[in-house]
């Protein structure tokens, strides 16, 4: 017998395995039946056995027409129960992410829309008791006509003037923004523009006296605007057929037999039978100013002189002259008890013995010698400027001024500018009525030097009026002390006003702007005389040498020709003199005109 020792090594010898160890080979991973993993889809390889009659391959792309019988399971099987979830969840947040986002948008819309309210009901303030479209209407109506609206520079003068004339409908209608108003009895409203409802608004003077003052100055803002509105619109007429607004010179018609061709890409002209005018006279709206009862006295005289104006456009001079003698007596008229003879009220000359002027009187008699002066009527202008002038000169000075505040600490600083910005400033006071005696301010220092100004272009100007004399020498030195005198006043208006200008309060924007206009306009007139002078001085010196030429220039007594070279090379000194001054102020100009859009109205949101 074997030992027991061999039986036992055959038997670990038959427990060895066949083949090498395969160390590399790792147990197949447990499939948990707790997670729903994703061995539903169809994927390139997967653990589960590839019968014929289960598998169809993934790798075959999915036909771009209809599928067929054989893609309908493969189809099911895509939507599983986890993706239709997902898309579910996704949908849903898609949807609550959209609505989020248009709340927020619709938020932020409101806040901007919120934010430009603020800021246009501060540059153009509006009555608070006026309702929020019809100073919606009024405010948009005052940006429309600003000329930085549109970039083409063009005011749209009839959208202008629809604006004013709703906001005025709405003012003068009870059941609106004129409750307690009372419309004269026989006063129809009338339908003025087509596509509104109910735009009408009385044509007579109204009783405002039941209304406060702020609703009244608003209502007078309306009116001058719906006013200036129409004098623009005053040669067009509108298409009933198509709400159009033309030039008169456009239309087709009996009235018009040579129309003008209209602008190249603009509508076809219309014709004259579905034409009305496009907006009501200049003097319906004017007149409702002068006539209604509760205007002050400065808002009268303006809505008049004014008118005047409009009218002296129209070439109807006489017709103007009445309404500035009726501005003229619109002054008078509100001075005080016991003043009278203050003003000759047939030659417009403020009296040497006058006790009392007011505002309103000078402006009064300043636009009557300006209307002399446009009609060429230099004999009655010059007399009347010299009067205002000289009224000016002897106004009373200022009160001395108090004691500066001191500076505001920081913590005042940003307390300020916080309220500047939450709250909103309230409505501007009542501005003076003009009925009060003037102060020589120095905005009425400006206002002498227009007057000066206005002065020495009539001296200038009337220098070639005159009747011819008997020797034209003569005539020639009373021409040459004219245009010298007419000259010296424009100098001294020039000085004036620029050496007030420079030292002016910064506050002062009406003061800051009447000097800078009286100062271009000095430049202006100054420029032109020294050219003009240096101009006759060349002729003059030409005509003398052929005079001396053809031996004919012995008898007159006049310049000799080295006389009149200087005199020429003196105005040339001068010409240079203004062009190097026209410089020098035009940067100031400049510089006060971007100040003063810095300087506007309205605190941190303007």
């Amino acid at each position: 017998m074997l030992p027991p020792r061999i039986s036992i090594a055959r038997i670990i010898l038959n427990r060895r395995p066949l083949r090498p160890p395969n160390s590399k080979c790792s147990p197949p991973g447990l499939r948990l039946f707790t997670q729903n993993a994703q061995l539903l889809l169809v994927s390139r390889t997967s653990p589960r056995p590839e019968l014929p009659y289960l598998y169809v391959s993934s790798g075959t792309p999915f036909p771009r027409a209809a599928p067929s019988i054989k893609y309908k399971g493969r189809l099911a099987r895509y939507l599983t129960t986890e993706r239709k979830q997902r898309i579910k969840t996704e949908a849903k947040l898609t949807v609550k992410y959209i609505l989020y986002f248009h709340i927020i948008a619709g938020f932020a819309l409101a806040l901007v829309w919120l934010v430009s309210v603020e800021i246009k009901e501060r540059r153009y303030q509006t009555p608070p008791e006026w309702s929020f479209r019809t100073r919606n209407i009024y405010r948009t109506a005052r940006i429309m006509s600003e000329p930085d609206f549109n970039r083409s520079g063009v005011t749209e003068w009839p959208q202008v003037g629809n604006n004013y004339w709703v906001a005025l409908s709405r003012l003068e209608d009870p059941s609106l923004d004129g409750k307690d108003l009372q419309i004269p009895p026989g006063d129809d409203h009338r339908v003025y523009v087509v596509g509104i409802d109910a735009l009408g608004f009385t044509r007579n003077g109204l009783d405002l006296l039941s209304k406060s003052e702020e609703w009244r100055r608003g209502y007078y803002s309306v009116l001058l605007g719906a006013a200036r509105a129409a004098e623009h619109l005053d040669e067009e007429v509108r298409d009933t057929k198509r709400n159009i607004t033309f030039p008169k010179e456009h239309m087709i018609g009996p009235s018009n037999p040579r129309p003008k061709p209209v602008p190249h890409g603009a509508a076809s002209p219309p014709l004259e039978e579905n034409c009305v005018p496009a907006s009501e006279s200049p003097q319906m709206f004017y007149t409702k100013i002068l006539t209604s009862t509760g205007f002050s006295t400065r808002q009268r005289l303006d809505a008049a002189l004014a008118y005047a104006d409009w009218l002296d456009f129209k070439g109807l001079h006489e017709t103007a002259e009445d309404m500035y003698d009726w501005g003229l007596d619109i002054a008078m008229g509100a001075l005080p008890v016991g003043v009278n003879n203050a003003v000759d009220s047939q030659t417009g000359i403020i009296s040497n013995n006058a006790v009392y002027v007011s505002n309103n009187l000078l402006k009064a008699t300043t636009a009557l010698a300006i209307h002399h002066a446009r009609n060429a009527n230099l004999t009655a202008a010059l007399p009347i400027f010299l009067s205002v002038l000289r009224a000016k000169k002897q106004l009373s000075l200022p009160p001395i001024p108090d004691a500066p505040k001191a500076e505001p600490t920081k913590l005042e600083w940003i307390m300020s500018v916080a309220k500047s910005i939450l709250v909103t400033p309230p409505y501007p006071p009542t501005p003076p009525s003009g009925d009060e005696a003037p102060i020589r301010t120095p905005a009425a220092v400006c206002e002498e030097a227009a007057v000066m100004a206005h002065v020495g272009e009539i001296l200038f100007a009337s220098s070639n009026d005159d009747s011819e004399p008997p020797l034209k020498e003569s005539k020639s030195r009373s021409t040459s002390r004219k245009q010298t005198s007419g000259l010296s006043w424009t100098r001294d208006a020039v000085d004036v006003s620029e050496s007030t200008l420079m030292s002016m309060d910064g506050a002062d924007l009406d003061g800051r702007e009447t000097c800078a206009e009286c100062l271009r306009t000095g430049m202006d007139n100054w420029s032109t005389m020294v050219r003009k002078m240096l101009r006759d001085q060349r002729g003059s010196v030409s005509t003398k040498e052929d005079k001396v030429g053809n031996g004919r220039g012995w008898f007159w007594g006049g310049k000799s020709t080295e006389e009149a070279e200087e005199d020429e090379g003196r105005w040339e000194r001068e010409l240079h003199s203004v062009d190097e001054r026209m410089d020098k102020v035009q940067r100031l100009l400049e510089n006060e005109e971007a100040s003063r859009k810095q300087r506007k109205p309205g605190g941190w949101l303007r």
